[in-house]
């Protein structure tokens, strides 16, 4: 048996959080309760090298027990290119990764993601990608494609992935950032915002995928509700998003950091 801890969302800089602190109190906390891997399934900071240097330093503090993350749209926004995110960078990162879990069955996968759209379709004739560009913050983010074609790569690397352990009879734990079900998104009836952003928040076809794939468990991250895992097709989705807590967002239950976040913190037994 073997004790997977799992989170997403940290949001360091905008909390306002020394990473070199939390690095700390993660790995103490995550010592005494006996985890053996701990996932972070994006959104760690808005540079990509400072998210690298904490999970870095996360892995040094917790061997032998293995820290792995995938970069969120934040992660994204800075000092990395496109191509740098699909390559291999350290262990620690997972994008097109992963990890078999010593002793069981389990191998847990690790994809970025990305979005397509779809999750606004009930919008009719809108242009995403001109308001994404006016008012959302992965305007800043270069890619070689468009939204839906860079899903469309995600979606084939993420079937070649349930392949591969399909052919090796593995138990998934899929952890990836961007939402993979319709069940997530927030819809209302009037023109607000969020209608438009659901186009950003990921796809249905990420979803059907791992039902068809019979993915037994799913980490995910990108909304920052709070939800308690939940199954949905043979699959448990599992959204473990610490949030923001500043002047203009407060997304917190706890009066400080380390509380929210072992607050937020999910940990399974895989045997």
């Amino acid at each position: 048996m073997v004790k997977v801890a799992m989170i997403s969302d940290l949001h360091l800089d905008v909390n306002q959080q020394d990473p070199v602190v939390v690095a700390q109190q993660q790995a103490d906390y995550l010592r005494r309760q006996g985890v053996g891997i701990y996932l972070i399934a994006g959104d760690v900071s808005n540079y990509f090298a400072k998210s690298l240097a904490f999970v870095t330093q996360l892995q040094q503090l917790l061997a032998p027990a293995q820290v792995r993350f995938i970069a969120g749209n934040h992660d994204m926004l800075h000092d990395i290119t496109y191509a740098g995110l699909e390559s291999p960078q350290t262990p620690v990162y997972l994008h097109q990764g992963y990890l078999d879990v010593s002793g069981t069955n389990w191998r847990v996968i690790g994809n970025n993601g990305w979005y397509d759209y779809e999750f606004a379709d009930n919008l009719v004739n809108r242009d995403f990608l001109t308001w994404k560009r006016a008012y959302w913050i992965d305007s800043s983010i270069e890619q070689p494609q468009s939204d839906p074609a860079r899903m469309a790569v995600v979606l084939d690397q993420v079937t070649a992935q349930l392949e591969q352990a399909k052919s090796r009879d593995k138990r998934v734990l899929f952890m990836t950032h961007f939402v993979p079900r319709r069940e997530y998104i927030r819809y209302t009836d009037d023109d607000r915002f969020w209608n438009m952003a659901n186009a950003l928040m990921g796809s249905p076809r990420l979803g059907q995928l791992l039902q068809n794939y019979s993915v037994s468990d799913s980490l995910f991250g990108h909304v920052h509700r709070r939800f308690t895992p939940t199954q949905l097709d043979g699959t448990t989705y599992y959204n473990q998003a610490v949030g923001y807590h500043n002047r203009r967002i407060d997304e917190w239950s706890q009066p400080d950091f380390y509380t929210e976040w072992q607050r937020q913190l999910k940990i399974l037994e895989l045997k």
